[in-house]
């Protein structure tokens, strides 16, 4: 066991010392510096020069979300149309049907949003070419979608008084060939040289050890697991997603997958210092993320390292753990990690089934996703923390009786009203589709046009409760695992989460580039003796609190009836 304990202690030490170069890196990109990949500039005028694109023309806050918007809605055109009709198209070799109307509604939104909720099981529900050529390609411009929009707010806060904010398409393509291509390469190469299948070929009929004839799946599959991990995307090739032993087969690809998950978002953090010239502010983010972080892997990994009170009560000695739902590839200490690793980012992949571990590591794992901002998806966890940097500002400076500030910029009512409003979207659309699912459930159990409720749930009671406040406030949060034991592709799930995944996605952004874009055009301040120090302990502590009391007030009734009386009732 203090194995399985170095073990995710080496992977989170590695993923930070790897991301504070990558963060300097990434500054430089976007500040127009010099470096190693310049070499790629030659393919990216190309693409510009094609789609007829003038990257020297700056956007204001506003253009940079028609721009953002507006190639979304083509991808999700483009996505759903694939879906209804993939049996048609080529690279079908396994002779997959067409997805469902609702199905291809929830999938496309859900890939798009970089959600990657999955309501069918990979390897059969999809095609190679939907795989590929929908999916992957939605798992690269979804997560530079993000970046691209956190950069905005990044040059906000640089410049003193401008409404010149950079080119939404620049920031978009420069994300993908300098970022996320060249990081997806390196592990996707890691993947294929540990034996993650790269063959179009369809499945494999081979013999089991029990004389069995199984026909197992293959594919292109590393290129995909790639940059699901690196872009904070989730959405695996297989059903059983990073549990697979095709997707990953052993200790060494599940270090390089579980890395890749958070590199980029802590990266990111790092690259605000560099980019601000402000490194001590990139620290008090980076301190109260990781505290949350923290908080949220010891509980877990303590209780799937302890394994089920039931056992221990009968008298069954658990020397290795929980292990029900779990690879023995990895043990309870690294699934547990995994666990808190994809709900802390945007990810969503698993390498265990959430499903089954103890009620505290579900409730940590959920805690993770309503907070949304301890890291976060790439560029959106910025993007979150900053509407609570709004209103820890705001609430920091009635307190001393100032005008509250914020580089240099007074923060007012109108933006304290968006930071408000989005700050409350989030728990209202994860509580009202919780409630309303609960409703239905109760009220109209048999009832077809709501797909018999009944037949939802493979658990009663408060572990019942659980799987359907999981699966809103995954989606609420674009994070896309689920708990196995709701069927959740029938016409209610699809589309009501459809409906969750997109506000939980665009209005969260609509949000800080509209604060990012008003405070740009206000008079700069200088600092003053009296000024906020927003680089300060003190206001990192601030900042914890504000996210953690939201938080708490939030959601702690609807985990009292979930995970935590799950947790009370077996102790």
């Amino acid at each position: 066991m203090n194995t399985e304990y170095a073990g995710i202690i080496f992977m989170y030490l590695a993923t930070v010392a790897l991301a504070i170069p990558l963060g300097k890196y990434i500054a430089k990109v976007f500040n127009g510096e010099k470096t190693w990949l310049d070499f790629m500039a030659p393919l990216e005028r190309l693409i510009f020069r094609f789609s007829g694109i003038d990257t020297k023309k700056e956007m204001n806050w506003k253009q940079h979300l028609f721009a953002l918007l507006s190639v979304n809605v083509l991808w999700l055109f483009y996505a759903f149309f694939c879906l209804l009709f993939q049996a048609h198209l080529p690279l079908n070799p396994d002779g997959n049907p067409n997805q469902t109307p609702d199905l291809a509604f929830n999938t496309a939104l859900s890939f798009v949003t970089n959600t990657n909720l999955q309501d069918y099981s990979g390897e059969s529900g999809a095609t190679y070419y939907t795989q590929l050529f929908v999916f992957m390609f939605l798992h690269f411009v979804s997560a530079a979608t993000g970046v691209a929009a956190m950069m905005v707010v990044f040059k906000a806060m640089k410049d003193k008084v401008t409404d010149k904010l950079g080119n939404f398409w620049d920031y978009l393509v420069k994300a993908i060939t300098r970022l996320f291509l060249p990081l997806s390469f390196v592990v996707a190469v890691i993947l294929a040289f540990n034996g993650t299948p790269t063959s179009y070929k369809g499945k494999d009929t081979v013999i089991g050890l029990q004389g069995d004839t199984i026909h197992v799946s293959r594919g292109p599959a590393a290129g995909m697991i790639a940059i699901k991990q690196t872009g904070t995307n989730g959405g695996g090739w297989f059903g059983a997603n990073s549990a697979h032993p095709l997707e990953n087969p052993n200790y060494v690809t599940n270090m390089a997958e579980n890395m890749s998950i958070m590199i980029i978002s802590i990266s990111l953090v790092f690259a605000l210092g560099y980019y601000l010239n402000k490194k001590k502010l990139s620290w008090v983010i980076f301190g109260v993320m990781t505290v949350g972080f923290l908080i949220m892997v010891f509980p877990s990994v303590t209780a799937e390292v302890n394994g089920s009170p039931y056992l221990h009560q009968l008298g069954i000695s658990q020397t290795t753990g929980a292990m029900e739902g779990k690879e023995v590839r990895f043990g309870p200490a690294a699934s547990a990690y995994w666990g808190i690793n994809t709900t802390v980012t945007s990810n969503g992949s698993v390498n265990a089934m959430h499903d089954s571990m103890m009620p505290v590591s579900g409730m940590a794992q959920m805690f993770d996703m309503m907070v949304n901002c301890f890291y976060g998806g790439v560029g959106v966890g910025f993007l979150n923390f900053y509407i609570f940097i709004i209103i820890a500002v705001f609430i920091s400076g009635l307190m001393v009786g100032r005008t509250p500030e914020f580089m240099g910029r007074k923060i007012e009512a109108r933006e304290m009203k968006i930071a408000s409003l989005i700050a409350l979207l989030h728990p209202f659309i994860i509580l009202v589709g919780t409630a309303l699912a609960a409703y239905m459930l109760v009220h109209f159990p048999n009832a077809n046009w709501a797909t018999k409720p009944s037949a939802w749930l493979n658990n009663p009671g408060f572990h019942g409760f659980t799987e359907m406040l999981y699966q809103f406030t995954s989606s609420a949060a674009n994070n896309g695992s689920g708990y196995a034991g709701l069927t959740a592709n029938n016409i209610f799930w699809n589309v009501s989460t459809g409906m969750v995944i997109f506000v939980g996605r665009f209005f969260p952004i609509i949000g800080p580039l509209a604060i990012a874009g008003l405070l740009a055009n206000k008079k700069f301040i200088p600092e003053s003796a009296g000024t906020l120090k927003s680089d300060s302990t003190t206001f990192g502590i601030m900042i914890f609190s504000v996210i953690i009391i939201v938080a708490a007030l939030s959601f702690f009734p609807a985990l009292a009836l979930g995970p935590i009386a799950e947790h009370v009732s077996i102790k």
